[in-house]
């Protein structure tokens, strides 16, 4: 059995020590708009791609806000702009690394906009890595559902919105020089590292 703590000799008699303050659930704040927004990315792509292939047939073009925007249903087994589509498992993987070091990113996070960002690359990344895994022809080997078209440009899906969007965002907070855990990068503590 332990002694209760005595007194701080310092502190007037009667009065208690101070307690310290809890500290404030920013935490918990940034990981549920990481958590949050993964969730949504993920959520919103798997959705449409459901509704994509139980409405239209593979080379199905609708227009929706000609001559702008088209829904035009594709399997994609390459990256964008159907780049390797020979080597899809190597697209599995990639993408399975980019998932897992995401996550082991999470104890660094300090900043919302980062958990913003790294909640829409997360989310984009499993949305088509399950194509990847679980849609024909095989497993690993799946194709991408990618159905929105735009003029010259290349046809994609929402997990590609949200990966794009994560990386746009990620620049921007790197050329304001905002850390993962939130902190301002200033010319004298890049003088100062190198």
């Amino acid at each position: 059995m332990t002694d209760a703590p005595s007194p701080d000799a310092t502190q007037p008699a009667g009065q208690a020590a101070e307690i310290p303050a809890r500290p404030r659930p920013r935490r918990a704040l940034l990981l549920s708009v990481f958590f949050g927004l993964a969730v949504f990315a993920y959520v919103f792509d798997q959705l449409t791609k459901l509704w994509v292939t139980g409405n239209m047939t593979e080379g199905e073009r609708i227009p929706v806000l000609p001559p702008l925007l088209h829904w035009y249903y594709i399997r994609n087994s390459g990256a964008a702009f159907s780049i390797g589509e020979n080597v899809t498992w190597v697209f599995t993987i990639i993408m399975t690394a980019v998932s897992i070091a995401i996550l082991l990113q999470l104890r660094k996070l300090g900043s919302i906009w980062w958990a913003l960002a790294l909640g829409l690359l997360l989310g984009g990344a499993l949305g088509n890595l399950t194509d990847r895994l679980f849609r024909e022809p095989s497993f690993a080997m799946g194709h991408v559902v990618d159905f929105i078209q735009l003029p010259n440009f290349a046809i994609f899906n929402i997990a590609d919105s949200a990966v794009v969007s994560s990386v746009v965002i990620i620049c921007l907070l790197t050329l304001r020089g905002i850390s993962l855990d939130g902190s301002r990068l200033t010319k004298d503590t890049v003088k100062h590292d190198s």
